[in-house]
C-alpha cells in the first residue's frame, strides 16, 4: 500500500534584481511505496511544477535572480511586503528642532 501525505506551504520570495517580496502558495505531496521509496511533488493550482527557486522568475521585473526566505518569515517581517494601495504621505510640514540663527 502506498502512503501519501499532503501539506501547504507559503514559500517567500525575494528578486535580486528590483527587490520585490511575494509570496507563492505550494501544495506538497509526498509519496512513499511499500518498499520504503519516497518522492515529493510540488503542485501550483493542482499542476506538478518544479521545486521554489528552480527557475522562479520575478512577477514585478522578469528577473531570473531570485531567492527564497524561510518558512514563516514574512509573517515576522511584515514590513518587507509592499502595501496593495500607495501609502498616503503625511501632510504635517516637518519643522526643524535646530533654531534659526538671530542675524
Amino acid at each position: 500500500m502506498t502512503s501519501l501525505e499532503e501539506a501547504h506551504r507559503n514559500v517567500p520570495f525575494e528578486c535580486r534584481g528590483c527587490w520585490h517580496v511575494w509570496e507563492e502558495h505550494y501544495t506538497v505531496r509526498t509519496i512513499e511505496d511499500d518498499h520504503g521509496n519516497a518522492g515529493v511533488i510540488w503542485l501550483r493550482g493542482g499542476l506538478p511544477v518544479t521545486p521554489p527557486a528552480a527557475g522562479t522568475v520575478c512577477p514585478h521585473c522578469g528577473c531570473q535572480q531570485v531567492t527564497t526566505f524561510p518558512d514563516g518569515y514574512l509573517a515576522r517581517h511584515p514590513e518587507l511586503i509592499t502595501p496593495s494601495e500607495p501609502v498616503v504621505p503625511d501632510a504635517t510640514p516637518l519643522l526643524s528642532p535646530v533654531p534659526k540663527p538671530l542675524y
